[in-house]
């Protein structure tokens, strides 16, 4: 079976990768690709839905960005050790009549040995912004790595 590196023992600089890959993933809002990095009975909370295994994930990504349009994300280290990351995150996305989001949050990931995500829980608020004050205007796809992170924006 294969691996998805870096792997734990996690250090900051493989946190950091780790968290980074995890954000291009979900930056393409492609939910058979995101879904390949969890393991097939990973354990979700997020917000009021609890997802279990990979095919509940995949249809609960589907239903979010056929809803949250214009999806831009960016996730910031928050602690690591071991086998376990935190993350704090925020995106931006606006609905079918217009309205604009701001979401932010925290994760904890935990991770078996091989680097599958065995368990994501999710704790999001969610901000009306209007147009004018988003701060994510990248292409649709990969944040560009010459673009502020969280802590740069202020976020």
């Amino acid at each position: 079976m294969e691996n998805k590196p870096p792997l734990p023992p996690f250090t900051k600089e493989t946190a950091i990768q780790k968290i980074r890959v995890a954000e291009d993933a979900w930056n393409t809002r492609d939910p058979d690709k995101v879904s390949l990095v969890y393991t097939e009975d990973t354990v979700w909370r997020n917000r009021a839905e609890f997802p279990i295994g990979r095919e509940q994930v995949k249809e609960f990504l589907r239903r979010k960005w056929s809803k949250e349009l214009d999806y831009r994300l960016i996730k910031e280290l928050w602690a690591f050790t071991n086998n376990r990351i935190a993350v704090r995150f925020a995106y931006e996305c606006r609905d079918d009549s217009g309205n604009w989001i701001r979401s932010y949050g925290n994760e904890n990931w935990e991770f078996n040995e091989r680097g599958f995500m065995m368990r994501r829980f999710a704790s999001i608020n969610d901000l009306p912004i209007k147009e004018s004050d988003r701060k994510f205007f990248w292409p649709l796809g990969r944040r560009p790595d010459d673009h502020p992170t969280l802590s740069d924006l202020g976020l």
